[in-house]
């Protein structure tokens, strides 16, 4: 029996012949009988199958784990069914105790070579172990272009310990027959890190382009919410206004026609002139508000001159408007934004404050716009989060545009009104054009407010 030439040879060279079964015929030859197998050198090739029934007569060398049949002779018995393979694991064939011995191991790929002899080599583990199986090329190349690093093999082939077929790399290899031998039990996980960055560039891409549809769905809100406030403010001036013109004008006949000894009701007439005048006032200042302005980097400091004119339009109050940077073009929910929170600062400052200066200071950086208007009025006591609808709505404009929004003011000494917007927000705090880690840190230092103008370089 073949494990009985596994004890320690004599100091003479033993000479034995085994009867056993065929269970690899390339790249070199195995036999196996019930108690274990051997490789065997012949001195003649002859044409073998795998399941021959053979008698072999040979010198015995040792070896670290099975021995070896030297200058053999091999004479074909019968021909016989192929031996099943012993199933074991990858740990239990480590040991070199079912070394040259027909086995079945399943493992994970873990990557492909070739040989230095142009065989196939697969690197398999099989949990902490690591093996090899090694295959002739031609009968494998198949096998060996389709596998994925990864799939869970389950192999049949010769198990040998020789360095010849490990590289002393693994503790053993498997001499597989053909590709038949190799049966694929599962493919690679899907979830690996090529797949995970793919999938990771794909949720990228479509965020940038649902920030884009956003954006660009915003700005179609945006000029139709535009639209709309143009047809209403010419829809005020064809009605309101023009009534409101009618009726003073009528009014104002009617007083010139009165005779002088009725002063009660001249009086009463003088009162309602009083009141339509003001009334129509009111009416042409949220025409103006309503009304559409071209908001370009010129345009917009213009508009709020404008407006500035009409508020105090006969009145003794002088008006700065003044510039500084290089003007970049707003986007229009920025440059829309910026510009109702000046028209509410200035009509604050003339309702309430009752000014001899308005000074409007709009400054352009990189990246970035500022808008500061300033009064000498009276100022208020009020607190910054004062629930009046016109700070309110100051606030609500700067939040929708990421901008920071102060108010500062002093009892007698006047207000204060800063916006200061990133003009990469939008796009800092997304995915869109402009996204960057550049922005991002932009958009930091900007919350934190890291620019914000001097309180004393007014008063």
């Amino acid at each position: 029996m073949i494990n009985t030439l596994r004890l320690p040879p004599s100091t003479a060279a033993l000479t034995a012949t085994i009867r056993g079964t065929v269970v690899l015929a390339s790249p070199a030859l195995f036999v196996q009988d019930a108690t274990g197998g051997i490789s065997v050198q012949q001195l003649k090739a002859q044409d073998l199958k795998v399941g021959d029934e053979v008698q072999v007569s040979g010198t015995v060398h040792a070896k670290a784990f099975s021995p070896t049949l030297e200058r053999a002779t091999v004479q074909v018995l019968w021909e016989n069914t192929p031996m099943p393979p012993v199933s074991l694991t990858a740990s239990q064939v480590a040991t070199g105790e079912f070394d040259a011995t027909f086995i079945e191991v399943e493992g994970r790929l873990t990557g492909k070579k070739r040989g230095p002899d142009d065989s196939l080599v697969f690197d398999l583990d099989s949990g902490p172990q690591s093996f090899q199986a090694v295959m002739n090329r031609g009968r494998g190349d198949t096998l060996f272009s389709t596998l994925k690093p990864g799939s869970i093999l389950r192999l049949r082939g010769v198990a040998v310990s020789d360095g010849a077929y490990t590289q002393n790399l693994v503790p053993f290899a498997l001499l597989l027959r053909s590709s038949d031998d190799a049966l694929v039990l599962a493919g690679p996980p899907w979830w690996n890190a090529r797949h995970a960055f793919v999938a990771a560039v794909a949720l990228l891409l479509m965020a940038m382009v649902a920030n884009f549809f956003y954006h660009r769905a915003e700005s179609w809100r945006l000029r139709a919410v535009l639209d709309e406030r143009e047809r209403m403010a010419y829809e005020m001036h064809d009605t309101l206004s023009q009534s409101f013109a009618g009726i003073g004008f009528q009014l104002k006949a009617i007083r010139e026609g009165m005779p002088e000894n009725y002063p009660q009701l001249q009086q009463q007439l003088d009162l309602a002139s009083d009141l339509v005048r003001h009334s129509h006032e009111e009416t042409r200042r949220s025409i103006a508000v309503l009304r559409p302005e071209q908001l370009g980097p010129d345009g917009l400091l213009r508009s709020l001159r404008e407006c500035a004119d009409r508020l105090v339009e006969g009145g003794s109050v002088e008006i700065q408007a003044t510039s500084s940077g290089e003007p970049v073009k707003l986007p229009l929910r920025v440059a829309d934004a910026i510009y109702h929170i000046g028209l509410e600062a200035l009509a604050n400052a003339v309702r309430h404050g009752h000014p001899t200066r308005l000074d409007i200071r709009l400054a352009f950086e990189k990246d970035l716009v500022q808008l500061r208007v300033l009064d000498d009025g009276g100022g208020f006591l009020g607190r910054e989060d004062s629930p009046g609808l016109g700070i309110r709505s100051m606030r609500k404009r700067a939040s929708n545009i990421g901008a920071t929004l102060e108010i500062s003011s002093l009892l007698g000494e006047g207000t204060e009104v800063w916006i200061s917007s990133d003009l990469n927000i939008r796009e800092a705090s997304g995915f869109g054009p402009g996204f960057s880690p550049k922005n991002m840190w932009r958009r930091i230092r900007h919350v934190a407010g890291t620019r914000r103008p001097d309180p004393n370089s007014y008063r």
